[in-house]
């Protein structure tokens, strides 16, 4: 039988496919006339776009000079019983700053809504507070019929502020009023060192001025202000979540999106590492729900990521309305959220699903934690692996024993093929005998590598979500919650699939997997079968998946967090020295071998499914047979 050796025309095939896939996508792009061109072409675009999008977030009214007798009554005609409030010293655009320790909010006598909130102990990345509300982005709207067949929007009318305290909590009442005492009131409550904010929709004597034969329509909508530097790595986690029947929910990740719900808890405005979150501890009946991506490039004057919005309706109880809320204006953090176990809070975090998402909310998180208490940010990675990695080490034995047995019996193996070699069946059928007798299971090495992908994939899951990264430098990385930059290409220039820097950890964490398969692939080669007739050289393919591996890896992971790189990087390196170790020092081929003839002595008894895998192949050979 002839020889199966490295193809090197593979890997220059693969090479120059690549090399020109490169050149040719270099090739095509725009010339610097044709981009300015283009730019100015968009900024037009985007004007015209921003102007509409401003308009459905917050719908302008005409403004109205109220010292204007005639233009007042006109005003006040189109209010009805609402008139009043506009003719209080309140009807004007000022806003009440309503603040603690942790988040500031400016609300609005316009539409009683918050028009600014801040969180004080974050920046972004250029250096700037973090809003979550401002100049415009967010509305917060009631619609509603009244008796005198009128529908007017809280949004345009002008409410009454009153800051007091309730003990150590701030208190503002803003009250839409129809006379001196009765009215429409926002109230808001806040307490010290806390980003949750009661929320409470009441009316007072209103049961003869709204309709309630009409619903009460809610609608908040809101533009994701850009928090990071790259706007696609912030859009991957900027998402709209929301918890219905138990169980959380999402709007699509990519693109647009939108969906109607039944007894919705709360819906969240997700923007990576911070969540606008509106609750209802009662439940929303229905709420429709969308999200559009705004952007479309990485280009720095991209400066909001998502549309949200959410319509819904409250219910009128003998005339009045009654809701009790809460908002919830912060960080996306699950020690943040362990405040707030009643309302779930926690589930909105991007850990990941079913068992992965266990891993990674009850392990790695407080394991992390913790870790980040003791050590600076990247040195508790660096732990936080090496524990991973000793907790599955007995997993990489297992996996290191069950090659070594198949190394040591492929010369029989080898045999057997050699004398069956015309008789696929016969080969197939002797070849699970010895693996039987052998006590030799070929997937024995497999199902360890299965039981290490949950861990994989949580953290996978955790790196690009855990905030306390965020910010936190280590070594030549400024920021482990995002890429690191060690050079950055002109600007105007980017490789395709790649980006416009170069990450080091990615290129250090590719280097270790290329050594780590460089070894475990020559261990698979030592056991791999011979080469069945029509079927691929798989030896062939595991050499050139040597060299593509790492440069997947290299591309994908450029624009990924860092401390994600990292986290492979070291995860690779203690493996490689776990396997050196088991090899030198652990497994013994001798011993191995002699165990091998030790069982093939012993009696085996089948269990039932090599039982019933023996007697169909020896059917299939009968039927071959006859044939």
């Amino acid at each position: 039988m002839e020889e199966k050796k490295f193809d090197i025309n593979s890997i220059l095939g693969f090479v120059l496919i690549g090399a020109i896939l490169i050149w040719v996508m270099y090739n095509n792009q725009p010339t610097e006339e044709e981009i300015q061109a283009e730019k100015a072409k968009q900024e037009q675009v985007e004007k015209a776009k921003d102007q509409e999008e401003n308009a459905a977030v917050v719908d302008k009214i005409p403004s109205v000079d109220l010292k204007d007798s005639t233009a007042l009554a006109q005003y006040k005609g189109t209010l009805g019983a609402f008139a009043y409030s506009a003719t209080l010293p309140s009807a004007n655009g000022n806003t009440t700053v309503f603040e603690n320790d942790l988040v500031r909010f400016e609300i609005s006598n316009k539409g009683g809504q918050i028009v600014e909130a801040v969180l004080k102990n974050f920046k972004t990345f250029d250096s700037i507070p973090v809003y979550l509300v401002k100049d415009g982005n967010a509305s917060f709207n009631l619609s509603f019929g009244t008796t005198d067949n009128r529908t007017l929007n809280t949004q345009d009318l002008f409410f009454e502020p009153n800051l007091s305290k309730n003990g150590e909590n701030q208190v503002l009442s803003m009250k839409l009023k129809t006379s001196s005492d009765t009215y429409l009131e926002y109230r808001y409550e806040l307490k010290p060192n806390d980003y949750l904010v009661d929320f409470t929709i009441r009316s007072q004597g209103l049961n003869g001025v709204i309709n309630s034969s009409q619903p009460v329509t809610l609608d908040w909508k809101l533009k994701g202000i850009r928090h990071s530097r790259s706007i696609n790595y912030e859009n991957r986690y900027t998402r709209l979540t929301y918890q219905n029947d138990g169980s959380t929910s999402k709007l699509s990740q990519g693109g647009d999106d939108e969906e109607t719900e039944n007894d919705i808890k709360w819906i969240s405005y997700r923007q990576h590492f911070f969540s606008s979150i509106l609750v209802n501890p009662n439940n929303f009946s229905e709420a429709a729900l969308t999200s559009k991506q705004l952007f479309e490039d990485e280009g720095p004057e991209e400066q909001f990521v998502k549309m949200y919005t959410t319509s819904t309706s409250l219910e009128v109880k003998g005339g009045e309305l009654n809701e009790n809320l809460k908002w919830y204006y912060g960080p996306t953090d699950a020690r943040v959220f362990k405040n707030y176990k009643d309302l779930n809070l926690a589930d909105s975090i991007p850990f990941g699903w079913g068992i992965f998402g266990f891993i990674n909310k009850h392990v790695f998180t407080p394991l992390y934690d913790f870790l980040s208490s003791v050590f600076p940010y990247g040195i508790a990675i660096i732990v936080m692996t090496i524990i991973v990695r000793i907790a599955l080490s007995p997993v990489t034995y297992k996996s290191y024993v069950s090659q070594a047995k198949m190394k040591v019996i492929k010369p029989e193996v080898t045999e057997i093929s050699q004398k069956f070699k015309d008789n696929p069946m016969k080969r197939q059928q002797e070849t699970m005998k010895l693996y039987r007798k052998a006590g030799v299971s070929p997937m024995s090495g497999c199902v360890p590598g299965l039981l290490q992908i949950p861990v994989f994939y949580a953290l996978f899951m955790f790196f690009p979500t855990a905030i306390m990264l965020r910010q936190k430098s280590f070594l030549w990385a400024d920021d482990l919650s995002s890429y690191d930059i060690v050079y950055k290409f002109p600007e105007g220039f980017s490789i395709p699939f790649y980006g416009d820097h170069v990450s080091l950890f990615p290129i250090l964490a590719s280097v270790a997997i290329f050594f780590y398969m460089k070894m475990t692939t020559g261990q698979q080669q030592a056991m791999q079968q011979p080469q069945q007739e029509g079927m691929p050289d798989m030896g062939s393919i595991m050499k050139v998946m040597i060299y593509i591996s790492p440069i997947m890896m290299l591309f994908f992971f450029n624009n990924y967090a860092s401390g994600l790189s990292l986290y492979y990087f070291v995860s690779n390196l203690i493996t490689i020295v776990i396997m050196l170790v088991i090899k030198n020092y652990i497994i013994n081929d001798d011993k191995i071998h002699a165990k091998i003839q030790e069982n093939k002595k012993k009696p085996k008894k089948e269990n039932r499914f090599q039982k019933k895998m023996r007697e169909m192949m020896e059917q299939a050979e009968q039927q071959q047979k006859k044939r």
